[in-house]
């Protein structure tokens, strides 16, 4: 199932789970109301505020988290774009006869790195990261040979940039595979049910046309909030997207022609 399918179910799912609890919620205090004294409302206060008050660290850390991996990935493409037109650069460094083929190699690599992270087929992207793999040890291989007929002093020059070029595809590698864990998502879910049960049972007592609307918009605002902090967490495939900082990559590959 795709993200957005995946995803647009996972809401719904969720709001029509918070309006049930509501409803119960709101059910069961009606039915309660009479029975509860003042301690009893006081001592189930102090429980719900508890409860709502987890509630409110789960979302912060959680949403905090999000936003984090969002700014790594960020900055991790900025990184790459960085490392490979240095290491493009140094290749003046090598001799003539060998500049052209592994400037084109390097032009291919920047394609491959950009086409890798358009779009959401996996197929595509496995396609994409076998074919950055081996310009690696292509371009690897050129310019150790390239680098027998330069000055010694030039070596690790030359060779640094082009390193962290290859080590930096496994950091980005790892962060796209970074997301909230499973298990705190499942928490955050499961938490957002429970409050709305307790928000249901704390307004059963209030008369008034406007309850109706109060429980539509607090299913609302927590479903949309969980939706950011899930959206944020993949940003190669949601509405909050990281595709503009690929321009990085892009200008860079218009520089190389």
């Amino acid at each position: 199932m795709s993200y957005n399918a995946s995803t647009e179910l996972l809401l719904v799912g969720l709001f029509a789970g918070m309006m049930i609890a509501l409803v119960i919620g709101q059910r069961l205090g009606r039915r309660d109301r009479s029975e509860d004294t003042d301690s009893t409302l006081l001592r189930l206060t102090a429980v719900e505020a508890a409860i709502f008050g987890l509630m409110g660290l789960m979302i912060a850390f959680t949403f905090s988290g999000a936003a984090d991996r969002y700014e790594m990935r960020r900055q991790l493409v900025v990184d790459e774009a960085n490392n490979i037109g240095t290491a493009y650069l140094r290749l003046d460094l090598l001799p003539a006869s060998k500049q052209p083929a592994l400037r084109e190699q390097y032009r291919q690599y920047v394609k491959a790195r950009l086409g890798a992270y358009r779009g959401s087929d996996l197929d595509m992207s496995n396609a994409e990261m076998a074919k950055v793999a081996a310009l690696q040890q292509d371009m690897w291989s050129g310019t150790v040979a390239a680098l027998e007929a330069v000055d010694p002093e030039f070596v690790d020059f030359v060779l640094s940039p082009l390193n962290d070029l290859i080590e930096i595809t496994t950091s980005r590698t790892i962060a796209a595979l970074s997301h909230t864990p499973k298990l705190i998502m499942a928490m955050l879910l499961l938490l957002s049910l429970v409050c709305s049960l307790l928000a249901g049972y704390v307004i059963a007592g209030i008369q008034t046309r406007q309850v109706g609307l109060h429980l539509l918009a607090f299913a609302f605002v927590m479903t949309a909030t969980i939706f950011l902090i899930i959206d944020l967490d993949y940003p190669r495939d949601g509405i909050i997207r990281l595709d503009f900082a690929d321009k990085a990559l892009e200008d860079l590959l218009v520089r190389m022609k």
